[in-house]
């Protein structure tokens, strides 16, 4: 059973990869560039997929591991961005509201995380206490 912060987690990591593609789908056919793009796109939608490979996980540090992945290709997704705005592929508008939605998921990946390190350090100190 998932709790409705995994929900949530999973709501918006797909809904970020559908802009991603979008977003990707449009640099392709308006600037013709396809390398840092590509680049975007990967790590953009990679977010979403280690997410449910999370939720699927065979243990607690499985799921803590695989949030730990969908947060750093959360980084690595807002490099690119800054890349491609640099580089004049994307408007500033179109970083500052991409950016925006990352760092939302970062923070409810961070949260997710945190909240489940403190209770599995819990789980394994209660069990160390019993007879």
């Amino acid at each position: 059973m998932t709790s409705k912060k995994e929900n949530v987690i999973v709501e918006k990591s797909k809904s970020f990869a559908i802009d991603v593609v979008r977003l990707y789908q449009n640099i392709v056919a308006t600037k013709r560039e396809f390398v840092l793009s590509k680049q975007l796109l990967r790590s953009g939608t990679s977010i979403g997929a280690n997410v449910y490979e999370a939720i699927k996980g065979q243990s607690t540090a499985d799921f803590i591991s695989k949030l730990s992945i969908s947060l750093k290709e959360s980084s690595e997704t807002e490099y690119w961005l800054d890349l491609l705005h640099s580089t004049d592929y994307i408007s500033e508008a179109t970083k500052e509201l991409m950016i925006t939605k990352n760092r939302e998921l970062q923070k409810i990946l961070t949260s997710i995380i945190n909240t489940k390190k403190a209770n599995f350090t819990l789980e394994r100190a209660s069990l160390r206490q019993k007879p």
